[in-house]
C-alpha cells in the first residue's frame, strides 16, 4: 500500500511553474496558449503539466478537439493556483506598504444604496489622511459584486448577501438597514394624486428596476406576488444609479431607492419620493470580506475608517 505523502511533502514537490501554468490553462483552456502566456514552450508546458499530474497522482486536464477541459480535479486544483497568485500579489502589497507607509491600490466595491451614506464619507476622510493610496470603487447590484468579491476583483464590498452565499466563504458585519421608497420625477402625475396612493397605483406606470437576481428586485416582485397584483410591469432594467435617475428626470418612470440615497438625489432635485410605504425589506448593507483571505494595509485602514463613522464595524 503506498504511503499517503503529507501536504507539506506534497508542496514541496510542487513547483510555482506548474501552478502558474494551471491557473493559466484554466482560462486558455489550451496548452499552447498558455504556454505563449508564460513565457515557454510548449514541450516545457507539456512537461510541467505532466510532472503536477504525477506528484498530485491524479489527471487534471483532458484533451479535446479545440483545447483542452479540466478533470474534477483540475478545477480544484485550478482554484487554489489562481487563489496563490492572487495572495502572492497580496503579500507584495503588504510588504511595500510596511516599507513605505500606507499607499498602493484601494479597491471597493459598492451597491449604490451603500453610496452616499456609508462609502462616501468614509472614503473621503481616509483619502484626507492616507493621500498615497489609489482608490478604484466598482458600483455593482450584490449578486454582482460578491462574484467580484471571491475572484479577488475587490478588496471588500459593501453590500448584501443574496439567496445561496456561502457563510464558509464570505464573512459580513451589519452597516445599514433602512426602508426603500418609490421615486419619480419632480412634477410626475403621481404627486398630485388626491386619493391617497396604494401598491396598485404605482403598476399602471413604466418601472426602472435592477436585473434579476439582485435583492431588491426579488423582494419587490415577491412583494408584488403577496399583495395578490400580477399585472405584467413595463420594465427597464439597469444597475446604473447615473442612468436610473437620467431616465427618470427623462420620462414618467418609477424606481425602487433606498431612502438615503432617494434623499441624496432629492437634494439634488433630481427625484421625489412617492408618498407611499412599500411592503418591501431588503436585508441590511453589510462589510462584506472574503473569510480565509487577509485583508491588505490598505484595505485594513479603510475598514478602520470606516469603523470610526459606524461603531459596529470590528
Amino acid at each position: 500500500m503506498a504511503t499517503r505523502l503529507s501536504d507539506s511533502a506534497l508542496l514541496m514537490r510542487l513547483r510555482t511553474r506548474q501552478l502558474l501554468l494551471l491557473a493559466r490553462l484554466g482560462e486558455e483552456r489550451h496548452l499552447g496558449r498558455a504556454a505563449a502566456a508564460l513565457g515557454i514552450s510548449q514541450p516545457a508546458a507539456t512537461k510541467l503539466l505532466q510532472q503536477a499530474e504525477e506528484t498530485l497522482g491524479v489527471h487534471l486536464f483532458t484533451r479535446e478537439a479545440r483545447g483542452m477541459a479540466p478533470t474534477a480535479g483540475g478545477d480544484v486544483l485550478i482554484r487554489y493556483a489562481r487563489q496563490m497568485t492572487v495572495e502572492f500579489g497580496l503579500a507584495r502589497e503588504q510588504v511595500a506598504a510596511l516599507r513605505s507607509g500606507l499607499r498602493g491600490l484601494l479597491r471597493l466595491g459598492s451597491v449604490p444604496g451603500a453610496l452616499p451614506q456609508l462609502l462616501a464619507p468614509a472614503l473621503a476622510a481616509y483619502k484626507r489622511t492616507h493621500p498615497k493610496v489609489a482608490v478604484s470603487v466598482l458600483v455593482e447590484t450584490s449578486d454582482v459584486m460578491l462574484a467580484h468579491l471571491e475572484r479577488g476583483d475587490v478588496d471588500l464590498m459593501l453590500g448584501r448577501f443574496t439567496q445561496g452565499h456561502h457563510d464558509d466563504v464570505f464573512e459580513g458585519r451589519m452597516l445599514l438597514e433602512e426602508p426603500q421608497v418609490a421615486v419619480v420625477r419632480a412634477g410626475h402625475p403621481l404627486l398630485s394624486h388626491k386619493a391617497p396612493l396604494v401598491l396598485a397605483d404605482l403598476l399602471r406606470w413604466p418601472w426602472i428596476l435592477q436585473p434579476p437576481g439582485s435583492p431588491q428586485r426579488s423582494r419587490f416582485e415577491a412583494a408584488l406576488r403577496e399583495a395578490g397584483l400580477h399585472a405584467r410591469l413595463d420594465i427597464t432594467e439597469t444597475a446604473s444609479t447615473v442612468a436610473t435617475t437620467a431616465l427618470l428626470e427623462a420620462s414618467d418612470m418609477a424606481a425602487i431607492m433606498p431612502a438615503s440615497l432617494a434623499a441624496h438625489y432629492g437634494r439634488l432635485g433630481l427625484v421625489q419620493v412617492v408618498p407611499l410605504a412599500l411592503p418591501l425589506h431588503v436585508p441590511s448593507i453589510q462589510l462584506i470580506t472574503l473569510r480565509h483571505r487577509v485583508l491588505s494595509p490598505v484595505a485594513q485602514g479603510f475598514v478602520r475608517q470606516l469603523s470610526e463613522h459606524h461603531p459596529g464595524v470590528d
